[in-house]
C-alpha cells in the first residue's frame, strides 16, 4: 500500500500534538486534583504545592469550579484531536516498510512524533552550548529537558521500529527453515512479547500507576521535571503497544512469501548513489 508523503500536514500534527501532549504533561497535577484527588490531606496538599509552583499560567481561574484553567482544558481536548488528525495524515516514505495496513498509521504517527522530540532535544542542546560558553548563562533546566525527551524517544522509537520490522534479528537459521515453521517461530516470539508484556504490567501497575503518576513523583533537581511520574507510566503504556504491533505484523506478514536475507539488504542505493556523486564517481 503505497500513498505519497512529505506533505505539510504530515508533520504539522505530530508537531501540535507535541506542543499539546507537554502542555497536559506539564500541567499533569491540575487534572489529577480534579479528577481523582487524594483522600489524604497530606498527599493532596503535596500534589497541590506542586500545581501551584509548576503552572504556567497562575493568574487563570480554573473552570468548573476546578484547578485547571481553560487552557488546560483546551490542550487535553485538543490531544486526541491532533492524535486523530495525525494518524490519518500520516504516509510512508519511499524509505520505510511498504507492506503496512491503515492499523500502522498509528505507529507511523507515534514514529514522526519521535523524530520531532529528535529535533527538538537536539534544538535544546544547542542552545543551553550556545548560552553555556557564549552568553555564559547556563540554564537550569536544558540538561533534565533533554534527558527528560531522550527517554520518550528511546520509548517511542520502539513502536516505529516494531512496525517497521528493524528491530535487531538474526536470520541465520530462521532463512532455513520452512515457510510452515517460519510462522511457527513468528507465533512464538509474538506469544513471548505477548507474556512479557502482561507480566510486566501485572507485577509493577500498582508501583508506577500509584506512587509514580498519582502521586505526582519529580525529579528533585533544581528544575524538578516530573520524570518518574511519566517515564514509567510510558513505559507500561508502550510495551502494550508494541506487544499489539507485534500481532498486527503477524497477521500482516502471515502470508507474505519466504525472504532470504543477505548483507545486501542492509544498503541503501540512493543513498550509496548519493555518495558516489559527492565524490565524483558519477
Amino acid at each position: 500500500m503505497t500513498e505519497e508523503t512529505g506533505s505539510f500536514s504530515e508533520w504539522l500534527w505530530p508537531t501540535a500534538f507535541m506542543i499539546a501532549m507537554g502542555w497536559v504533561i506539564w500541567h499533569m497535577p491540575v487534572f489529577i486534583l480534579d479528577f481523582a484527588p487524594h483522600a489524604n490531606e497530606s498527599m493532596f496538599a503535596q500534589v497541590s504545592a506542586i500545581h501551584i509552583s509548576k503552572d504556567v499560567t497562575p493568574n487563570m481561574a480554573g473552570l468548573f469550579g476546578g484547578f485547571a484553567d481553560p487552557i488546560d482544558w483546551l490542550a487535553l481536548v485538543l490531544v486526541p484531536i491532533f492524535a486523530f488528525m495525525g494518524v490519518r495524515t500520516s504516509r510512508v516514505a519511499a524509505m520505510e516498510f511498504q507492506e503496512w495496513r491503515r492499523i500502522d498509521r498509528f505507529s507511523i504517527f507515534i514514529g514522526r512524533v519521535t523524530m520531532i522530540l529528535i529535533l527538538t532535544m537536539t534544538t535544546v542542546m544547542l542552545y543551553e552550548v550556545f548560552v553555556r560558553y557564549v552568553i555564559e548563562a547556563p540554564t537550569k533546566w536544558a540538561n533534565e529537558l533533554t534527558l527528560w525527551i531522550a527517554g520518550f524517544v528511546f520509548l517511542l522509537s520502539g513502536l516505529y521500529a516494531m512496525q517497521q520490522r528493524c528491530h535487531i534479528r538474526i536470520f541465520i537459521i530462521y532463512d532455513m527453515l520452512p515457510r510452515n515453521v517460519q510462522r511457527f517461530c513468528d507465533v512464538l516470539w509474538t506469544f513471548m512479547v505477548m507474556v512479557f508484556a502482561i507480566g510486566l504490567v501485572y507485577g509493577s501497575y500498582k508501583q508506577v500507576f500509584i506512587r509514580k503518576f498519582y502521586n505526582w513523583e519529580m525529579m528533585g533537581t533544581a528544575f524538578d521535571p516530573p520524570i518518574p511520574a511519566i517515564i514509567q507510566p510510558t513505559i507500561l503504556i508502550m510495551i502494550i503497544l508494541i506487544s499489539l504491533q507485534a500481532i498486527s505484523n503477524l497477521i500482516c506478514d502471515w502470508n507474505a512469501e519466504p525472504k532470504v536475507h543477505t548483507a545486501a539488504d542492509d544498503v541503501d542505493e540512493e543513498e550509496l548513489a548519493a555518495i558516489k556523486r559527492a565524490i565524483g564517481e558519477e
